[in-house]
C-alpha cells in the first residue's frame, strides 16, 4: 500500500511539473509572439521581397496571429489583397529591396478581378526599374496570369501551366433533391436571375449560358491582352495554343517555344539567377523578406491634410453574424452594424470623403436596403464614391447605387439587378416518405403561411402572394437604381431582370462611371471634396490578432470553422446542397438579391 501511495503521489507530481513547465512554455512563447507582432522590420541592403503564390487570396484579411504567419510560412493563405498591394507598394518605394521574386504558382483567387488588381500593382512596381523574376514547380492558371508579369518566368524541369480559358460547370441539385422528396419553389424576377437554377433545374437556362459565355469571354481576352503584351506575344497566339492542346500536358521545352516561360530551371539554378542580378557570390546569401516581414516595415506616413475613411464592405450581405453560421462564406457584410458604421463616419468631422469599397455578390435585400439607406445620408454630408472590387452585383450593386459616382475595376463583375424568394417544400419527403401528418386551427387564413409553403403541397395562394411580393420588391430596387444613377426605370429594367455585365460593359450602360482602380477612387473622392492634401484610413479598423482571439472566442467562430470542416468531410457532395436548404430556412430575409454563383479563379 505504502508503495501504491508512493507512486501515486509521484504521478501526480509529474504531471503537476509537466503542467507548470508547459504553461510557462506557451506563457515564454505567447509574449514571443506579441514581441515579434509588435517589432519592427529592418530592411538590410540589397534585399528581395519574397511573394509565395499559394493559399487564397480575398479582398481583406482579418488579422492573424503571430502563429498563423508562422504556419502559413509566408504564403497568401494568411494574406488580404489590400496588404498585398501595401506591401508592393513599400517594396517599390524603398531603396534597399531591389527586386521582387514570386514563387510558386497555386495560388487561387475570390475574383478574376482580385488577380488583376495584385498584377496590375507588380506592373507599377515595374516603374521603378526594379526587377520581378518568377520561378514554380507548377503554375495554376491564375498565378500564371499574375506571374505572367516578371521581367523573366522560369519553370521547373517537370513542371506544368495550367493554361485552359475560363469556365466550368455548374452543379445542380434538382435530381437529388426529388429523389429526397424536396421541391423548391421559385418567386423571382428577371430573366437573367440565375442563383435558384442549381436547385430548381438540371441543367444551365439559355439565359444564364449567355450571360455567362459573355462575361468569361470578356475577362478572357483581357487576361490574354495582358499576358501577351508581357510576353511579346498576341492574344491570338496565346488563345490558339489553349486551343489546340491541353497545355497542362505539353512538355516544358514546348513553354519556351510558345514563350509562356523564358527558361528551365532547377531550384539551385534560380538561386544563381537571384545572386547574379544582387551581383553576390555564390557563398553570399540573399536578404530576404515575406510577407509578414513587409507587414512590419514601418514607412513615413504623411498624415498632412485631409482624411479620406476607406471603408472595406466584401463578402455575403447578411441580416445579422447568425446567419452565417455554417455556411462557409467567410466575412459579411451585416446589414445593421455596417449602417451604423457608415452613420458614425457621417458624423466624423475629420472624415472629409469616404471611399465605400465594395467586393459583394449580394444577399438580403432588407439589409441591402439598410446599408443604402446610410450611404444616401453620408451622401447628403460628404462625397461618397464606390470603388468597385471582384462584384459589386445584385445586393453588392443596391449598396453601390446611391453614390456620388461609382469606379470599378475592368474584372469587376456588376449588374444582377434583379431579386427572389426561394423557399424548400419539404412535403413530399415529410409526408409522402415519412408519413408525418399536420392538421390544426387557425384564426385567419394564413395565419400558418410559413408552415403551408414550407410543408403543404396546397400552397398556390400563398406562392402568389408571395410573387406580389417580389415584384414589388423588383419595382424598388428599380427605383432605388433610376434615382442614383439618373436613369428611368424602364431604362434600367432593360439592363437588369437580374443580368450580370462586366465592369467594361457596364460604363457603356452607365452603371459604372469609370474604369479605375481603388486609388483612382481616391482620387475623385478627393476632388469631389476639393481636398489639395490629404490621407486615406482604413474602415472598419481591423483589431489586433489577440483582440480578435478573443472576440472569435466570445462568439465561437473557432469551434464553427472547425465544425463547417468536419461536415464537409463527413457530408462530401451533400454539403452544399443541405448547407443551402439550411441557409434558405434560417435567412430571415424572404428577398434575395444574389447574382450567380461566385466565380473564382485557380
Amino acid at each position: 500500500m505504502k508503495q501504491f501511495f508512493k507512486m501515486t503521489l509521484a504521478t501526480i507530481c509529474g504531471i503537476a511539473i509537466f503542467l507548470v513547465v508547459s504553461g510557462l512554455f506557451f506563457v515564454i512563447s505567447l509574449v514571443g509572439m506579441i514581441a515579434s507582432d509588435s517589432a519592427s522590420t529592418k530592411v538590410r541592403d540589397n534585399s528581395v521581397f519574397v511573394i509565395r503564390l499559394d493559399g487564397t487570396v480575398n479582398e481583406r484579411a482579418e488579422s492573424g496571429s503571430p502563429l498563423d504567419a508562422f504556419l502559413n510560412m509566408g504564403d497568401m493563405s494568411a494574406m488580404g489583397l489590400d496588404d498585398l498591394k501595401s506591401c508592393i507598394k513599400k517594396a517599390k518605394n524603398n531603396d534597399n529591396i531591389k527586386g521582387i521574386y514570386l514563387e510558386g504558382g497555386v495560388a487561387s483567387f475570390d475574383s478574376p478581378a482580385t488577380a488583376q488588381q495584385l498584377r496590375d500593382a507588380l506592373k507599377d512596381f515595374k516603374k521603378s526599374g526594379k526587377w520581378i523574376v518568377a520561378y514554380a514547380d507548377q503554375y495554376l492558371q491564375g498565378a500564371y496570369y499574375v506571374a505572367s508579369v516578371a521581367d523573366k518566368i522560369y519553370l521547373n524541369a517537370e513542371g506544368a501551366i495550367d493554361f485552359k480559358g475560363l469556365g466550368g460547370k455548374g452543379e445542380y441539385y434538382k435530381g437529388l433533391f426529388d429523389k429526397l422528396g424536396i421541391k423548391y419553389q421559385v418567386a423571382k424576377v428577371g430573366k437573367y436571375k440565375s442563383y435558384v437554377e442549381s436547385n430548381t433545374l438540371t441543367g444551365m437556362s439559355e439565359y444564364d449560358r449567355e450571360q455567362r459565355t459573355v462575361l468569361y469571354n470578356g475577362i478572357w481576352q483581357y487576361w490574354l491582352k495582358d499576358i501577351a503584351e508581357s510576353r511579346k506575344v498576341t492574344p491570338e497566339q496565346l488563345n490558339k495554343l489553349a486551343d489546340e492542346s491541353i497545355v497542362a500536358f505539353l512538355n516544358t521545352d514546348d513553354y519556351v517555344k510558345a514563350k509562356l516561360i523564358d527558361k528551365v530551371l532547377f531550384p539551385e539554378d534560380i538561386k544563381a539567377e537571384i545572386k547574379g542580378r544582387l551581383k553576390l557570390d555564390e557563398d553570399d546569401d540573399v536578404n530576404q523578406l515575406s510577407l509578414a516581414d513587409m507587414l512590419n516595415v514601418k514607412t513615413k506616413n504623411k498624415m498632412d491634410g485631409e482624411k479620406i475613411a476607406i471603408y472595406y464592405a466584401y463578402g455575403n450581405i447578411v441580416d445579422s453574424d447568425a446567419m452565417d453560421l455554417l455556411s462557409g462564406s467567410g466575412h459579411s457584410i451585416v446589414g445593421k452594424s455596417t449602417a451604423e458604421d457608415l452613420r458614425k463616419l457621417a458624423d466624423d468631422d475629420d472624415v472629409k470623403a469616404v471611399v465605400f469599397r465594395v467586393n459583394s455578390g449580394g444577399g438580403s435585400a432588407v439589409a441591402s436596403e439598410q446599408i443604402r439607406h446610410a450611404i444616401k445620408l453620408l451622401k447628403a454630408k460628404k462625397p461618397v464614391v464606390v470603388s468597385m472590387g471582384g462584384a459589386a452585383a445584385s445586393g453588392g450593386y443596391w449598396i453601390s447605387s446611391s453614390a456620388n459616382y461609382i469606379i470599378a475595376e475592368p474584372t469587376t463583375i456588376t449588374g444582377s439587378i434583379g431579386i427572389f424568394g426561394l423557399i424548400p417544400n419539404f412535403s413530399g419527403l415529410v409526408t409522402d416518405k415519412l408519413g408525418v401528418t399536420f392538421d390544426g386551427v387557425t384564426t385567419n387564413k394564413f395565419t400558418d403561411y410559413e408552415t403551408n409553403l414550407i410543408l403543404s403541397k396546397d400552397n398556390a395562394e400563398e406562392m402568389k402572394q408571395l410573387q406580389t411580393y417580389i415584384d414589388r420588391g423588383y419595382q424598388n430596387f428599380l427605383n432605388i437604381v433610376s434615382e442614383g444613377r439618373g436613369l428611368k426605370p424602364a431604362e434600367v429594367d432593360s439592363i437588369g431582370q437580374g443580368r450580370v455585365w462586366l465592369a467594361t460593359d457596364a460604363v457603356k450602360i452607365k452603371l459604372v462611371d469609370k474604369i479605375g482602380s481603388l486609388g483612382d477612387a481616391v482620387k475623385k473622392a478627393a476632388e469631389l471634396a476639393k481636398l489639395d492634401e490629404y490621407y486615406t484610413s482604413a474602415y472598419p479598423t481591423k483589431g489586433s490578432w489577440l483582440d480578435q482571439f478573443m472576440s472569435s472566442e466570445e462568439k465561437g467562430s473557432y469551434l464553427d470553422s472547425k465544425l463547417r470542416q468536419e461536415l464537409q468531410v463527413l457530408l462530401g457532395d451533400l454539403y452544399e446542397p443541405l448547407m443551402e436548404i439550411r441557409q434558405t430556412v434560417k435567412d430571415g430575409s424572404v428577398i434575395q438579391a444574389r447574382m450567380l454563383e461566385d466565380i473564382r479563379v485557380k
